[in-house]
């Protein structure tokens, strides 16, 4: 049986991404996808476990475990019902879960996903594989980015030096060099601080197509000020997240000079742009820039990434046969598969763990 799923809500929690997978044709064929969106009062209590760190209730994160579990098995089963597929005939559910926290650089390092795939297993009535994260950061590792490795098995070139960069909340590129072993890391915010900033200052999700952006003009000040984060001159490998890119560190930049919203808006997606591209010429100098995840719906950072790169190629990997809205999760489906076959999906070159690791906990439903 070669039938999968892979889900995953991301650290700007836009939706949950469900990809349905099947192995059975090479390298893989992509069934159906979906996109559903929290619900909002969820969304708004995991955002507060995420923000308020410091005042987290035991039983509210206990509870919002079994509820976002509730809400991927809903996500599931939508899927199979619009695709006529009943769940005895999916060999797993590959569950990345929702991340509460990252933290690999404390002295007791860990990361937290959450969505119990006890409760997932039971709900849908399918083996689930989740929990990928944890053993890379146990090996020494820092746990993130993953998919590198995946984006090296269906994208690698031997026409072309390739980087996959994903821009979610968090923006990392995959480095794909002829001749060379799979690299990539976090380089910084990408949807993260956009999302943040529009919501406080217009009630928005999110600036579509960066319209908001481009009534603004880039603060030269406040753009030297983002880029002077000691995270950015960190060596590879490296990762980060909402705990480091937040409203709180935005408004430390701010300082107390007013400046106008929009002009702010204007100068964090250079930054997401200048940030990334930054990274590519160091560590991946010439090659085409193949762009997936949310980011890649932003027309205004896309164009703000092709400035920056230029004269390299930015384009989408749809040109590389896989939807960009949906690489993440069908990577996970991936992940579920290679889990079940005992093989590693993880990479030290990468992570910097101490080798290459079987990853996920197996939840079997019968």
């Amino acid at each position: 049986m070669a039938l999968y799923i892979g889900l995953i809500s991301g650290t700007s929690m836009d939706a949950i991404d469900a990809a349905l997978v099947d192995f059975d044709v090479e390298p893989l064929q992509v069934v159906a996808t979906s996109a559903t969106a929290f619900e909002p009062a969820l969304k708004a209590r995991v955002a507060a476990l995420i923000d308020r760190a410091d005042s987290v209730a035991l039983d509210e994160v206990g509870q919002i475990d079994v509820e976002i579990a509730r809400a991927f098995a809903g996500a599931s089963m939508a899927l199979l019902e619009r695709c006529r597929i009943g769940a005895g005939q999916i060999a797993a559910i590959g569950s990345h879960g929702q991340t509460l926290r990252h933290r690999p650089d404390l002295p007791a390092p860990f990361t937290w996903q959450i969505g119990d795939p006890n409760v997932l297993a039971e709900m849908t009535g399918i083996s689930v594989v989740a929990d990928f994260r944890r053993r890379d950061v146990a090996a020494g590792g820092q746990g993130a980015p993953l998919l590198p490795v995946f984006h090296d098995q269906v994208f690698r070139s031997d026409d072309e030096d390739r980087v996959i960069a994903n821009l979610g909340g968090i923006a990392n590129i995959t480095i794909l060099s002829r001749g060379a072993t799979v690299t990539g890391f976090d380089t910084g915010p990408a949807n993260r601080l956009l999302d943040a900033w529009i919501s406080a200052q217009q009630g928005r999700e999110f600036d579509a197509d960066g319209t908001w952006a481009a009534t603004g003009s880039v603060d030269a000040t406040l753009l030297e000020e983002l880029l002077d984060e000691p995270y950015l001159r960190l060596p590879p490998p490296k990762s980060t997240g909402r705990e480091l890119f937040n409203m709180d560190w935005l408004n430390s930049k701010l300082g107390l000079f007013p400046r106008r919203p929009n002009d702010v808006q204007a100068t964090l997606q250079r930054f997401t742009a200048v940030t990334l591209a930054d990274a590519v010429r160091r560590f991946a100098p010439g090659a085409a820039v193949y762009v997936c995840g949310g980011g890649a719906r932003n027309a205004g950072l896309l164009a703000a990434l092709a400035e920056t790169l230029a004269p390299d190629r930015v384009a989408s990997t749809a040109e590389l046969g896989l939807d960009p809205d949906y690489v993440e999760a069908i990577a996970f489906a991936w992940f579920a598969r290679r889990t079940l076959e005992g093989l590693t999906s993880s990479a030290a070159s990468v992570t910097g763990a101490k080798g290459a690791r079987i990853l996920g906990g197996v939840y079997r439903y019968a």
